[in-house]
């Protein structure tokens, strides 16, 4: 493992006219650390995400990333084909949505597939092993390598998109609530499996949620965010357990009251 950090963010904001995405956010991104980025709705929290991710361009600010040959680039300094190359080979984005990270019209198999066909590899009998084990990996069955996406539950369809997105084995993943919109029991299965992985693989990864127990559970440190502005960080546990703003006070607490 590296000492040096594989993002380093610093002063990053964004402004919608007069109104605040998020501001002055700066910090750093270690190999294998999982960031926690929380807060409720209109905090700024997926705001930040897409800036770091670059699919939305900061008004401020910069992001360097620690590329494999050992270089930082400014992501908004590289071109949108580097930037494109990047999310398909060492990024992967896990959306709240699953049908916005995947081709709902083409198999399983074939969603997975796509991301190796991407980074060069044209061999049709190891592509398809290759999906069939990340089906596996996933808990999907490889007997439906050639359903489609419509025919899966919500939770197979999240299950299959984390298994699309870590196949060419990235360095860094985000997730934007990857666990809303599904059922409890769904949610801690899925929750576990995408531990597991994290640890196997030595993933990094960003994971905004507004679920605290998200956080707990995935997370080494923990970002909170109010009004667009970081109002306290530090190791999860640490924040979770002994929160030193009135703001995380009254998040924790709420959840403490369910």
């Amino acid at each position: 493992m590296t000492d040096l950090p594989l993002l380093k963010v610093r002063d990053v904001s964004k402004f919608y006219g007069s109104r605040i995405g998020c501001t002055n956010v700066s910090f750093d991104l270690w190999p294998g650390e999982v960031l926690a980025i929380v807060g409720e709705s209109g905090s700024g929290k997926t705001t930040l995400l897409n800036c770091l991710s670059t699919r939305l361009m900061p008004s401020t600010g910069s992001v360097e990333y620690h590329m494999r040959d050992q270089s930082y680039r400014e992501l908004y300094h590289m071109s949108e084909a580097e930037r494109r190359f990047l999310m398909r080979t060492d990024w992967g984005f896990v959306h709240q949505n699953p049908a916005d990270g995947l081709r709902m019209t083409v198999s399983a198999g074939a969603n997975v597939g796509e991301r190796l066909m991407a980074v060069g590899d044209r061999h049709y009998g190891r592509i398809r092993a290759t999906a069939a084990d990340w089906l596996e990996r996933v808990e999907i069955s490889t007997d439906r390598i050639d359903d489609q996406p419509r025919a899966f539950s919500g939770g197979m369809r999240q299950r299959l998109q984390i298994a699309r997105n870590l196949v060419t084995g990235p360095r860094l993943v985000f997730m934007d609530e990857p666990t809303g919109g599904l059922d409890v029991s769904v949610q801690a299965r899925l929750l576990d499996l995408v531990r597991g992985l994290v640890n196997d693989l030595g993933l990094s990864a960003i994971v905004v949620t507004h679920d605290l127990a998200v956080a707990r559970l995935l997370s080494h440190r923990m970002m909170v965010m109010k009004d667009g502005l970081v109002i306290e960080q530090g190791l999860t546990d640490r924040v979770l357990d002994d929160p030193r703003e009135p703001y995380t006070q009254l998040l924790v607490s709420s959840i403490l009251q369910v």
